[in-house]
């Protein structure tokens, strides 16, 4: 796609008036040059594209963060997608409220008079978007859901959502049922928000790629489906797009947050702390094991192709863990600076698996001492990313065999960089200087695009691609 990098017809040094981002986790520019998404390819018209460089790690909320800051997981804090609470000795994964992040669609808000609108972000609860949807059920003390329901912004919007096109699917958004059906109700939520609210900057996440990655590998022919399918989904979306009364000023950015490797080898360090004697197990209390944190000398928060181990004992349970095959490298102080990732929140040590391995979180050494949860599909009892939860299992919703999985991601490869591509009518007439782009740039590029980078506070670290 390095050939590809002039944008076209929209009128020179003007601002956008309305910008629009898709997420598509999971596209990768040979998406379009194997002709896989000839709908994204032609709202694009072959202007600009390029691969987007993530961050490390290139895990979702890292990287969402990233990409709506202009900030690094050192500077931001989100290093994983869940957090490890050293004084309390908790582990807490998709944790949904806003907490101190400010993003580009909070900055917008509160500083220009623009309007906002974000769909289906991470930690959207309690944003000042303009407009926001994120899927927020109701759970009782057991974390089961009694009724689904969205955090919205206004406060009625879903209510209005679900009177037209009924409850978010959430059992098609993760899971073994996890399908297109999500994004089709995001994309139409998102056309609901356009006819309602008109906003001026709108951001979009749409999850469906993600899947059938992670089932089926990257190469495999369940995922150049699910990317016609994906295609397809969009294309009906920029079709009524073309017809609103902005479209004229309107430019459309499509990016991707990473794209995957194919794994076939499942890696336990906890069982390996386990069997050094650095981590502790107890009684869930159902006749399974659950690991004691608060007694244990070590413990990894594992997170697809990532690994965050806290201790107090690095150099002992460096020996142990290194040599653990599908563990390409164990990550001290220094490698984590290096990498962008020194924050507090990080852990004492950092695993990276061989690019065709993952790291699941499992410290039972036979399934009969596995905890209640681990056959469940709840994605907050889980002290680590369980990417099992998207295949049914023998005795519950969630499976229990990690061979069962063919795709993941963390790893900054360039084969698994993600997507970056400008297009529609306001996009402007530029040429990029590299054929990649540093993911810290895309809101600085948005920010540009709408004509309100310097007056906006967010402190970026890199330059807009249009500079």
């Amino acid at each position: 796609m390095g050939e590809r990098l002039e944008t076209g017809s929209g009128p020179e040094n003007e601002d956008a008036g309305r910008a629009i981002i898709l997420d598509i986790v999971g596209l990768q520019p040979q998406h379009l040059d194997a002709g896989l998404a000839p709908n994204i390819e032609s709202v694009l018209e072959k202007r600009t594209v390029a691969s987007l460089e993530p961050p490390f790690p290139a895990v979702t909320v890292p990287v969402q963060t990233t990409l709506a800051t202009g900030r690094s997981p050192a500077d931001h804090g989100d290093v994983a997608n869940g957090e490890y609470n050293r004084d309390q000795d908790v582990a807490a994964f998709w944790e949904r409220d806003r907490g101190d992040r400010n993003r580009l669609w909070e900055a917008v808000s509160d500083e220009s008079n623009l309007t906002t609108a974000v769909l289906f972000f991470q930690h959207l609860v309690g944003t000042t978007a303009d407009v926001a949807v994120t899927p927020s059920p109701i759970e009782d003390e057991n974390n089961d859901m009694i009724e689904m329901n969205c955090w919205t912004n206004p406060d009625g919007f879903y209510d209005a959502l679900q009177s037209e096109y009924g409850h978010f699917p959430l059992h098609n958004y993760w899971g073994p049922a996890a399908g297109e059906a999500s994004s089709e109700w995001i994309l139409d939520a998102t056309r609901e928000t356009i006819d309602r609210y008109d906003p001026d900057l709108l951001w979009v996440y749409v999850p469906h790629l993600d899947y059938d990655a992670q089932r089926h590998g990257p190469g495999s022919a369940a995922f150049e489906d699910a990317v016609a399918t994906v295609d397809e989904l969009v294309g009906t979306f920029f079709n009524w797009l073309g017809s609103t009364d902005r479209w004229a000023e309107t430019v459309v950015s499509v990016v991707s947050e990473y794209g995957f490797q194919a794994v076939e080898t499942p890696v336990f360090p906890n069982r390996s702390l386990r069997e050094a004697d650095l981590l502790t197990v107890q009684d869930d209390g159902e006749g399974g094991e659950e690991v004691d944190l608060a007694s244990s000398g070590a413990f990894a928060m594992v997170d697809h192709q990532v690994a965050h181990v806290y201790t107090e004992q690095p150099e002992e349970v460096r020996r142990v863990l290194e040599t653990l095959d599908g563990v390409d490298t164990v990550l001290g102080e220094d490698d984590v600076k290096e990498r962008g990732l020194d924050n507090p929140s990080t852990g004492d040590l950092v695993l990276l698996a061989d690019s065709n391995a993952w790291f699941q979180y499992y410290w039972w050494l036979d399934d009969d001492s596995a905890p209640y949860y681990a056959t469940d599909m709840d994605i907050h009892a889980k002290p680590g990313f369980d990417p099992c939860e998207l295949f049914f299992g023998e005795t519950g919703l969630a499976s229990l065999d990690p061979t069962k999985v063919s795709g993941s991601h963390g790893r900054v490869d360039e084969s698994a960089y993600g997507f970056f591509g400008l297009g529609g009518p306001a996009a402007p007439e530029t040429t990029l200087e590299a054929d990649v782009v540093d993911g810290r740039s895309v809101a600085p590029t948005v920010a540009d695009l709408l004509g309100i980078a310097d007056s906006l506070s967010l402190p970026f670290e890199r330059s807009s691609v249009l500079q």
